[in-house]
């Protein structure tokens, strides 16, 4: 039976705040087929290449399947009472700050929802914070300074209506592509201009029609000078200034910046701010650029006074645009997730707020001040402050700054549980609990997303093992701890009803969250129920809010914030003269824990990089595919050197994604310092000061392997290939035997070797076989090695005296490195496409081989390969007679 007469199953996408519908279906083979929903209001259909490949990501491989103690597989019984029990101990033997939880954006609105009650309601403590606060919490404190609550004004219907959208710091093509691809549909429709904002030239700079690449962090020193023409043009709204305070000292300041901290030119800043001034359906979308610095928090003010000044804001086309980077990291805000927040926007120091949630939830222990953010748990749990952590789907030895440091914190830790869907996770290997969690797919609740819009994500597939939701944990644990009635849950429906009653609270308090309406929903609408906007029942305009001018402080107006440009904490200096930029990859996602199962997803960019300006490159003496040491006054990683003018001189940027698991020299925030915002505790990710040099490796290896392998190697670099794994290798201490080291590696003691070796070149190559199937192939060599890598990651059924020689008999075999996932279409088929059929357009590859036509984010690299090889085919055309 292949599933085609199965029923398809509503949910959303397991990846990015924007929230994306799919239709999920078994494909009856275990697994699941998707397509994306063209009912749902955040995408009609259109899914991006990690939306598309989450059918290859729901197997059992790297599963935790049981619950384990310290080592050893348990009962849920014994794990549980063993949870409950030592949190109880150090509440009573230390006080309830004693423990705290560490949750993620990955967590469902109703797990989120017992985990803060949990915590807040009758641990009586408020360290429960969230890997949100890596990415959102300066947006938060901007919206909560500038409007009363953290309330995103616009929707995602504004990207349509809207006639120039500014991208700041935000790379919308690759990290939000769905999103991006309807700015895209605008312009074509209606001519939308777009501006970038952003150091680096990114993928959203395709069709930009200006990139403004400003210094890292002078975001303010720029929306200042814009806030200043906005005054000298005379484009102020009057009205609301009326309905706002701190105008005046606000703009005071801003005419105090110096636009030149921008490093732009004055004419670059002059057009950007006639373009905004003379647009009015603006939206200006901020991301992790804006987010994650020291002045994240005045960043994202500076771009909110711009729009309160014009009244820019709460109307069709028009508005500030906070875009997030995980499932439900809105839901999680909306439940009090963060560690400074209550339920429901309310807020934790405000007396009256927390005796009414008291009495909401009976809870007989409620704090009385803000917990520890994110930077500060950990470094409460470095001071043994912390006697029981709890981690829920998240990664902090890897995510956190300063990672090596909070390593050896919670390894110090007396206690630490670990909810999870893999044992195998930096933190997860130094947990003492392990609960077996379910998954994307397996488990039924609602996340919230960008703008607003509440879906439902719905089981589809049984959980594998003992596996179970997480709410069905966290209340477990809270009844063992003597909290039977307030954590008698039986399904995440009736969480929901209680959740939505609750904000009945905001309601009487005057804030903006509000489900009211669903206060009554019974099992059967709650499994029925459609994507919803919130406030249900609240006063909006179209589903806008602020567009009438009235706020949620205390006397109804916005507040202007005065803020004033602040260069990144940490400076170059002549140790560290490099400036350190982070993101993400096109096709990853965080740690790769799901998007790195997929071979698809990994061909396109198989190893850890740094991107260097050619002329830094030149300075360094560096060279095409050397290995390169970056170091900074916390950590170091190698990295794979990218030559790309994308980059500004004295900048460098590498991906977030690489883990202990698959490339323990390139963890990235291993060298990203515990800088933070001082209003929001977000970390600042984007300026670290850095020193860069090559890694004198003393030999270089690529390998291919049916089975996972961990060698012990000074760098080396991992993902999945389409039968097994392929591998990136160096090291600096020479090795005298290869056959040895390469059974050992791959646990292939007892295969057939076939080997290769050229000692005067320092090359050699071993093939191990089991009967005709290879079982793994390792080439080694003193320079950086050319192979056809793509090919041989195929695993090809082939001799082993043809596959040691690193290159196809059959030179179309090769497709070349995947360029666009979507469809698997590769480098060199796009090339032999462009000269075989004389493709001179991205429509021409699109109508031939479908390769940029789905999610559009491969777009930018498909434009280059066309004017490159277009340049060579007008260059051939003039060297040949005409007929």
């Amino acid at each position: 039976m292949d599933g085609t007469g199965l029923p398809e199953v509503r949910s959303t996408c397991a990846y990015c705040g924007v929230g994306c519908g799919v239709l999920l279906r078994h494909d009856g083979a275990g697994g699941l087929a998707v397509r994306g929903d063209q009912d749902h209001p955040a995408n009609y259909g259109r899914l991006c290449s990690k939306g598309l490949a989450l059918g290859e990501t729901v197997g059992l491989e790297k599963r935790l399947l049981t619950p384990r103690t310290f080592g050893q597989d348990t009962s849920w019984d014994n794990a549980l009472q063993l949870v409950a029990d030592r949190f109880s101990a150090a509440i009573d033997e230390h006080g309830s700050d004693s423990v705290a939880f560490y949750v993620s954006g990955q967590l469902l609105t109703e797990d989120y929802y017992v985990a803060n009650k949990l915590m807040k309601g009758f641990m009586g403590s408020a360290n429960i914070d969230t890997n949100s606060r890596l990415c959102m919490a300066s947006t938060v404190a901007g919206h909560k300074r500038a409007f009363g609550t953290d309330t995103v004004p616009g929707t995602y219907e504004d990207l349509d209506q809207a006639d120039l959208v500014v991208l700041v710091g935000s790379n919308l093509a690759w990290c939000h592509p769905v999103l991006y691809q309807r700015v895209i549909a605008a312009r074509q429709a209606r001519g939308t201009k777009i501006v970038v904002v952003d150091p680096r030239r990114t993928a959203s700079c395709d069709q930009a029609d200006l990139h403004l690449a400003l210094q890292p962090g002078s975001d303010v020193a720029l929306f200042n000078r814009l806030l200043t023409r906005i005054h000298q043009t005379g484009h102020v709204a009057a009205d609301f200034l009326d309905r706002s305070v701190g105008f005046s000292e606000t703009l005071e300041l801003a005419q105090l910046d110096d636009p030149d901290e921008t490093g732009l030119s004055p004419d670059e800043i002059e057009a950007f701010c006639d373009l905004w001034i003379g647009t009015e359906r603006v939206v200006t979308i901020f991301s992790q650029g804006v987010n994650q610095s020291s002045s994240g928090t005045d960043k994202v003010n500076a771009i909110l006074n711009c729009h309160l000044a014009t009244g820019r804001i709460g109307r069709a086309g028009m508005g500030p645009f906070s875009v997030t980077g995980q499932p439900n990291a809105m839901g999680g805000r909306e439940v009090g997730g963060l560690a400074n927040m209550l339920a429901c926007h309310l807020d934790i120091e405000n007396e009256t707020h927390s005796a009414a949630v008291r009495e909401f939830w009976k809870a007989p222990n409620m704090p009385k001040k803000p917990g520890f953010k994110a930077v500060d748990l950990f470094r409460a749990v470095e001071r043994g402050q912390i006697k029981a952590l709890w981690v829920i789907h998240t990664n902090p030895v890897v995510t956190m700054p300063d990672a090596d440091r909070v390593k050896a914190a919670i390894e110090n830790c007396p206690f630490t549980v670990v909810n999870d869907l893999t044992a195998q996770t930096d933190t997860a290997r130094i947990a003492d609990v392990l609960l077996p969690a379910a998954g994307w797919g397996e488990k039924s609740g609602t996340v919230t997303n960008s703008d607003r819009t509440i879906s439902r994500q719905r089981a589809v597939l049984t959980p594998p093992g003992q596996a179970r939701a997480d709410w069905h944990i966290l209340a477990e644990v809270g009844r063992r701890m003597g909290w039977t009635k307030a954590f008698s849950y039986e399904s995440p429906a009736q969480i929901f009803r209680e959740y939505a009653n609750m904000t009945s609270l905001a309601v009487l308090f005057g804030k903006d969250f509000d489900i009211v309406g669903f206060s009554d929903i019974d099992e059967e609408d709650y499994e029925a129920l459609s994507p919803t906007r919130w406030p249900t029942t609240s006063r909006t305009k179209d589903g806008r809010f602020f567009g009438d001018g009235q706020f949620f402080h205390a006397d109804g107006k916005a507040r202007f914030i005065p803020v004033a440009h602040r260069p990144p904490e940490a400076e170059i200096s002549e140790r560290y003269p490099f400036l350190l930029n982070t993101g993400r990859n096109r096709d990853q996602w965080h740690t790769m824990t799901r998007s790195g199962l997929s071979p698809r997803l990994s061909a396109h960019l198989a190893e850890p990089y740094v991107e260097i300006n050619p002329k830094d490159v030149d300075r360094l003496g560096l060279g095409t595919a050397d290995l390169v040491e970056i170091s900074s006054s916390v950590g170091s990683g190698i990295f794979r050197l990218r030559i790309t003018e994308a980059i500004a001189p004295g900048q460098v940027f590498a991906p977030i994604h690489w883990t202990g698991e698959t490339s323990p020299a390139a963890r990235v925030d291993a060298l990203v310092p515990s800088v933070t915002d001082p209003i929001s505790g977000q970390p600042e990710s984007k300026a670290t000061p850095v020193s860069v040099r090559r890694m004198n490796a003393t030999w270089y290896g690529f390998a291919v392997s049916v089975a996972a392998a961990s060698p012990k190697a000074d760098y080396w670099a991992t993902t999945r290939a389409a039968k097994g794994y392929r591998m990136e290798l160096a090291g600096k201490h020479v090795i005298d035997d290869w056959e040895s080291t390469a059974r050992e590696w791959f646990g292939l003691r007892n295969a057939v070797a076939t080997s290769v070796e050229d000692s005067k070149s320092g090359s050699y190559r071993i093939a191990l076989s089991e009967g005709r199937r290879i079982l793994a192939v390792l080439f080694v060599s003193r320079k950086p090695i050319t192979l056809m890598r793509d090919y041989l990651a195929t695993l090809p059924e082939v001799a082993p005296q043809q596959i040691l020689s690193g290159r196809s008999s059959v030179a179309s075999e090769d497709c070349g490195p995947i360029v666009c996932s979507c469809f698997g279409v590769g480098l060199r088929t796009i090339i032999r496409a462009i000269h075989d059929k004389r493709l001179i357009s991205v429509n021409d590859i699109g109508d031939a081989l479908q390769a940029g036509t789905n999610c559009g984010s491969c777009r930018p690299e498909i434009v280059d390969l066309v004017t490159e090889h277009s340049k060579l085919l007008h260059e051939e055309s003039e060297h040949c007679p005409q007929e």
